[in-house]
């Protein structure tokens, strides 16, 4: 049995607790705010509360497995979810509207042929088929096994897109995102439509390799899940398994860096100058300067950890919480994605640092009574995806203001009346995330994806130090909610079962 510490109490941290706890280890969580659940916050006021981190899962499979591996009580014993139906609305700027159901490719082609028409939906139905691919190819490589050492094998793209022949010039075929929405889709409308889940993710659909066309696959086919009370409802739980598993949580401990002794990490040492001594260290958050003085963490190979030549700014989310007055209509859908006329304008603006004045806008209006202090107010969220902290100054209230009001014009199209039925609102931005998780800039990771010569792969688990590991969204696989619990999983199996770990069977 062997002393662990672990550094931040992120999902991916935690996960990676919880299983090396049932393994037979003591495990301390050095986390520096005063809580839980890194990103996967919660506001409340007034009755009204709030994600103020992902509020949707996809693939539940991964907390599902996390569950069985460290308990008798299943997920769904812990947590109530259930499946969002239709799984979204999309409004796009000619005025079009379409709904997706959940789970359901067929379900999906039919909308969209009565929607848009002229075989949208077998346009989209074929990509699907194309992006399965890519998912399969994927999955398990890259997805659920420790990042491998030949990591030139993730430089070329899963995805098989089309050849396309063209008369007196060269066949192409899509390479990235933005490509494969030009000249497989057609549609201005699914290629915003793409777009989108692209840009929900973090990723520049100008720039994102093709491999990305697996994120409306995986949600399109293993459906989005809300957890009632909110995503905190989920940190909340996978923090009381730890607590079941004996994992002692120090809360308010900011780890200044890692302990290193006869060339492994042998502990952490706080900012007050406490050194706690242990066999291995997890790091469940992003790599700051120092952290191992005088040694960089992972081999020069161009996966650093920092942003890559293929991803260029890291965005964050720029989210208002809306306290409305009126009752939630029966026929609400959960999720609404109101589509700018403009994406090439918000592209440029998000990934060049700057403001976006018409950006895509998600819209969340969950069917929850605890989100609300009665039947007759409403809990309303949206979230744009914007550049970071220090490429736009998020703390300029004339800044914060009129990013807020564009978004709430832009959800006027989902919720009528939105602004005669405003109460409140509350204005979160990456100014926000920064402090609050520590990430640079507020950014939020994207998940990993193979392509673009390896640009959007994370640094891999194992670091350079040995008994130093990474966790979570800044690590291979990359950032969403089911990628950190893939990632705590891999580092718990290396630790547990030493650098010969190949993931889960």
């Amino acid at each position: 049995m062997a002393r662990i510490a672990v550094i931040g109490a992120g999902m991916g941290a935690m996960a990676a607790a919880a299983r090396l706890a049932v393994a037979g280890h003591r495990v301390t969580v050095y986390e520096r705010s005063e809580t839980f659940g890194g990103s996967v916050g919660r506001y409340a006021h007034e009755g009204f509360v709030f994600d103020t981190g992902p509020a949707l899962l996809h693939l539940p499979a991964v907390y599902r497995d996390l569950f069985v591996k460290t308990g008798k009580e299943p997920l769904e014993r812990c947590v109530t979810m259930t499946q969002v139906d239709p799984a979204s609305r999309h409004l796009f700027a000619d005025g079009t509207a379409v709904s997706l159901p959940n789970a359901s490719r067929a379900g999906v082609v039919s909308a969209l042929d009565g929607a848009l028409g002229g075989g949208a939906g077998a346009a989209w139905g074929e990509f699907l088929g194309r992006a399965r691919d890519a998912w399969d190819r994927s999955r398990r490589p890259l997805l659920e096994e420790p990042l491998r050492s030949d990591r030139e094998v993730f430089g070329r793209d899963p995805y098989p897109a089309l050849r396309q022949r063209r008369l007196l010039r060269s066949a192409r075929q899509a390479g990235t995102v933005a490509e494969i929405g030009a000249w497989e889709l057609a549609d201005p409308r699914l290629a915003a439509l793409l777009d989108g889940y692209a840009l929900s993710y973090g990723l520049d659909p100008l720039r994102a390799p093709a491999a990305a066309a697996l994120l409306p696959y995986m949600e399109e086919t293993f459906g989005s899940w809300y957890v009632s009370g909110g995503m905190r409802a989920l940190a909340q739980a996978v923090y009381e398994r730890c607590l079941a598993r004996k994992v002692e949580f120090v809360l308010g401990a900011e780890v200044a860096r890692v302990v290193e002794k006869d060339g492994r990490a042998a502990g952490v040492e706080l900012v007050d100058g406490t050194v706690a001594e242990a066999g291995h260290v997890v790091l469940g958050a992003r790599p700051w300067p120092g952290l191992v003085p005088g040694q960089e963490l992972w081999q020069d190979d161009g996966v650093t950890g920092r942003p890559g030549p293929g991803r260029g700014v890291v965005p964050g989310r720029f989210m208002v919480l809306l306290s409305l007055r009126g009752a939630r209509p029966s026929d609400t859908v959960h999720r609404t994605v109101v589509h700018p006329a403009d994406g090439t304008a918000e592209r440029e603006a998000v990934f060049g640092g700057r403001l976006a004045e018409r950006p895509t806008v998600t819209v969340l209006r969950p069917d929850d009574p605890s989100t609300r202090p009665d039947d007759d107010h409403e809990a309303v969220t949206l979230t744009a995806t914007v550049a970071p902290h220090g490429a736009v100054d998020w703390m300029d209230p004339a800044v914060r203001e009129r990013c807020a009001d564009s978004l709430i014009e832009a959800a006027a199209a989902a919720v009528p009346g939105i602004r005669e039925r405003l109460l409140r609102a509350e204005v979160r931005t990456p100014a926000e995330t920064a402090a609050e998780t520590g990430a640079e800039g507020g950014s939020v990771p994207a998940p990993a994806l193979a392509g673009a010569g390896g640009a959007y792969l994370r640094p891999g688990n194992r670091t350079r130090l040995p008994g130093l590991y990474t966790a979570g969204g800044w690590s291979h696989p990359g950032g969403g909610l089911a990628h950190a619990g893939m990632s705590g999983a891999l580092v718990a199996g290396l630790i547990v079962e030493g650098d010969g770990f190949r993931g889960s069977q």
